[in-house]
């Protein structure tokens, strides 16, 4: 009789042992967790914080006697495994050595834990990964005498922690050491999350780091010290600054890793030593855009993973093979969302491409409670394939994402966008979805109608050219212009643009055009090269983006 043994229990093990299982009935199958849990809900645990789930019963997906009664699988709980012979093919735990005919090595990761001066001898805070640390949330951290926590790290949940330790009614400080939370995604888009975080009353203080834990005689931490010799008052800290592929016993056999130490696998889950599988948060992952080995430590993936790891650890033929980044997060009532390769991503791998940004609707605006969507899109300027994209708005962010994700994997251009057939009605989507009005822009690039020019590239520009050398254009109503305006623009209304074409033509200068979102600035830009305006650029995104990225703004009624 064929043994398997599968070591971990959270995500990635429970999907392998399941899944083997079901590809072969006679096995024996022996999971391995040195936890008393398995297969429970990491990702959950922030919005138990707040009762959006309601229990911690409800974290725990898959009880261990399921796994025994319906899919006849050994689990063997608080029982470590310490030590494996890949070459007699055993694992050893305190007590007892196991023979396998393959394993499944699926032992997740991590929680770093920051070299804090006091840490060791401070109590009053956890990591927040395991179902001990949430437990040890719930009991200390959430009590009625704990007024004020700090999150060290602004991650996905780091950030998600913080929302919902706001939404409990916890007064909240969130610390990042990278110059801004969020950092998967471009600064700007990082910059509307972290703008939403701080209107809901968070201080989120980033570039800093914590560098000690202000203690009193009983380790109860009083407050925080930041790198830059700030403190902070606390209760109970939480840290979510990074995980680390819990690897070491096979790295021990020689096995193959990249540089965090996650094991290299091929697309069948093979390790590099023969017949060990690995799965979950301990694995890398081809990177389907760059061919190139990656992290993206996602229950997607583990349970992907897991589910070919269990397969072809009974002779199956299941692959998986890779990713590119995927990632959504909740803001309260807002949600950031990215796939594929951004800027950021796209010059580290010297990568040439263009990208173009949209405001368009998510519902019509005769709706009720209608709500724009932000997309940037990052594509090919020689066969237009769509790279990446990034996206912020209140509703229809995790539809919009998953389009373009499916499209970055069938390969598809900026321009069969507009192609696509994508459902409609009024309460789910304008009759031009945001995801067909993004390839309509692009279109018009791609076709000389518009020129587009990002926000930072402006703000790069106003910095280097002196102001005689071009002219801002602002063509919103007067009104709009009054309540604030990009800093030296003139007001030329849309509607009476056609009135001044002269004083435009005699500036004779580079015309930077706006409106708020972008639409009437499109229009503006038509109407200028029709009357022979040659040089013109047009704002992505308008002055919205503008307003959300810059802190420079003029009020001309001042």
């Amino acid at each position: 009789m064929k043994r398997i043994i599968v070591i971990g229990g959270l995500s990635a093990g429970p999907s392998a042992a399941a899944k083997a299982r079901r590809e072969n009935e006679q096995a024996e199958i022996i999971l391995f967790e040195k936890g008393a849990n398995i297969s429970y809900a990491t990702c959950g645990m922030p919005y138990a914080f707040s009762g959006v789930i309601e229990s911690r019963e409800n974290l725990l997906v898959v009880k261990p006697a399921l796994l025994k009664t319906r899919f006849n699988i050994d689990v063997r709980l608080n029982e470590e495994i310490i030590r494996i012979n890949t070459k007699e093919k055993i694992v050893y735990t305190k007590t007892d050595g196991y023979r396998y005919d393959t394993l499944v090595f699926a032992t997740g990761a991590s929680s770093v834990v920051p070299p804090i001066d006091n840490i060791k001898l401070a109590h009053s805070w956890s990591t927040c990964r395991s179902m001990v640390d949430f437990d040890k949330i719930t009991n200390e951290g959430l009590t009625s005498t704990s007024k004020h926590i700090t999150v060290v790290g602004g991650g996905l949940i780091g950030v998600e922690v913080a929302e919902n330790l706001k939404e409990a009614g916890k007064n909240v400080t969130l610390i990042e050491g990278s110059p801004f939370v969020l950092n998967m995604w471009e600064k700007k888009f990082a910059k509307f999350g972290e703008a939403v975080l701080i209107s809901k009353g968070i201080e989120v203080l980033s570039g800093t780091f914590v560098s000690k834990f202000d203690i009193d005689e009983n380790g109860k931490i009083l407050a925080v010290i930041t790198s830059d010799g700030k403190r902070i008052p606390t209760d109970f800290v939480i840290l979510s600054a990074g995980i680390k592929p819990n690897t070491q016993l096979l790295l021990d056999e020689g096995a193959e890793a990249i540089g965090n130490g996650a094991l290299k696998v091929n697309a069948f889950m093979e390790t590099s030593i023969k017949d060990v599988f690995a799965a979950g948060d301990n694995i890398s992952i081809r990177n389907l855009q760059t061919n190139e080995d990656d992290y993206f430590p996602l229950g997607t993936h583990s349970n992907k993973a897991g589910r070919a790891a269990g397969s072809n650890a009974t002779d199956g033929n299941i692959t998986f093979k890779g990713a590119y980044k995927t990632a959504i997060v909740k803001v309260f009532d807002y949600t950031l969302a990215r796939t594929g390769m951004n800027a950021t991503a796209l010059n580290k791998n010297g990568i040439d491409f263009k990208s173009v940004l949209v405001v368009a609707g998510s519902t019509p605006s005769y709706y009720p409670n209608p709500k724009d969507l932000i997309i940037e899109l990052y594509y090919d300027p020689k066969s237009d394939e769509i790279l990446g994209a990034e996206l912020f708005g209140e509703y229809g962010v995790d539809k919009r994402v998953d389009v373009l994700s499916t499209a970055i994997y069938a390969k598809l251009k900026v321009t069969d966008l507009p192609r696509l057939d994508l459902a409609y009605a009024p309460p789910f989507s304008p009759a031009k979805d945001p995801v067909v009005v993004a390839g309509f822009v692009v279109e018009n690039i791609l076709n000389n109608k518009s020129t587009q020019i990002s926000v930072e590239a402006l703000e790069q520009f106003m910095d280097n050219t002196p102001k005689e050398d071009y002219m801002l254009l602002d063509v919103r109503n007067e009104n709009e212009y009054e309540k604030g305006t990009i800093p030296g623009a003139v007001n030329f209304p849309l509607d009476a643009l056609r009135q001044n074409i002269d004083s435009v033509l005699a500036q004779e200068k580079k015309v930077i055009v706006f409106c708020q979102k972008g639409l009437r600035g499109y229009l503006a830009e038509s109407i200028l090269r029709h009357n022979g305006v040659t040089d013109i650029f047009n704002i992505g995104g308008g002055f919205k983006i503008w307003e959300m990225y810059s802190d420079k703004i003029e009020y001309p009624n001042l």
